[in-house]
């Protein structure tokens, strides 16, 4: 049983290897720059073992987008540990948002495309979903939303998300184009007049 469980122990460990190896990749040389021969390299394995864990590039960065949004889901609930009123919690859940997107830059651009030739896997479940069922069910708790269709929430939801990604995206194309300054203003304001129009 032991040595069962040491089997599935290093089985594991080789996993995160190879996830970690290829996240080191891509901040060095860019996603363009990945692939399964760079990886094995990058921890000294041959390629035909990273295909025992891998069947391709694409189920790699299927389960890195993965990562990412679980990453993503968990910064947002942190963040709104504290917060009482829905006017806090979705502030702090965009705030959330824009961090992650600038500390996690390339989970970011795997996630949602920005300078990258997005995958075409289906991003549907629970873990793909879950961010923006959070930030869905704090907008549905304002006195505003009451008794509003589903379609009215939906696009309560875009108009936040458009106006953040839209600014994050500026932001990763272009990062010397905006003084952080401005896109700090412009972000606390969009957020302000959004959330003042669903009172």
């Amino acid at each position: 049983m032991a040595s069962k469980d040491r089997i599935l122990r290093l089985k594991e460990e080789t996993r995160c290897k190879i996830l970690a190896a290829a996240i080191d990749i891509s901040r060095g040389e860019g996603w363009q720059a990945l692939s399964m021969r760079k990886i094995a390299d990058k921890i000294d394995y041959t390629a035909p073992i990273i295909y025992e864990y891998f069947a391709n590039k694409e189920a790699l960065l299927e389960e890195l987008t993965l990562m990412g949004y679980r990453k993503l889901s968990l910064l947002i609930q942190e963040r709104v540990v504290g917060c009482n009123t829905p006017e806090e919690k979705i502030t702090a859940m965009w705030r959330a948002y824009w961090d992650f997107a600038f500390a996690e830059k390339e989970f970011y651009q795997l996630m949602f495309g920005v300078e990258v030739n997005c995958c075409q896997f289906n991003q549907k479940g629970h873990d793909f979903e879950l961010p923006a069922e959070l930030i869905w069910d704090v907008i549905e708790t304002f006195p505003g939303v009451k008794g509003k269709e589903e379609s009215d929430i939906c696009k309560i939801y875009y108009t936040y998300w458009s106006v953040v990604h839209g600014l994050v995206s500026i932001n990763l194309v272009k990062p010397d184009a905006v003084p952080d300054a401005i896109s700090q203003e412009v972000f606390d304001n969009a957020i302000h007049a959004i959330t003042n129009s669903i009172q």
